[in-house]
């Protein structure tokens, strides 16, 4: 199973899981990342390199976070692939701290 990206990624874009990544599923808007689960190929590398917890292995995703499947899939095939780590956004370390994390 693919994994995803949750709302813990909102205004944070930590980009530690893409450096973790073997392949390039990774994709990002101006507030987030996305997984194209076309690509994903589920070693979950990634998991334990998110620092907000936000990356779930679809067969682990809490009901209430289900709409997150869709989302990735669909926004994954429209937006750029991050190939690399890039600075998080501005609101990280606060959205982090907000997260508990």
């Amino acid at each position: 199973m693919p994994h995803v990206v949750t709302e813990n990624c909102k205004d944070c874009r930590f980009t530690d899981c893409v450096s973790h990544c073997p392949v390039e599923c990774f994709h990002a808007d101006a507030a987030r990342l996305y997984i194209n689960p076309d690509v994903c190929i589920d070693c979950s590398a990634c998991v334990d390199a998110c620092p907000v917890h936000a990356i779930y292995e679809v067969i682990d995703l809490p009901e209430e976070m289900s709409t997150w499947i869709a989302i990735n899939a669909e926004r994954s095939l429209v937006l750029p692939v991050i190939r690399a780590r890039q600075q998080p956004l501005s609101t990280a370390a606060t959205r982090r701290a907000a997260l508990g994390f």
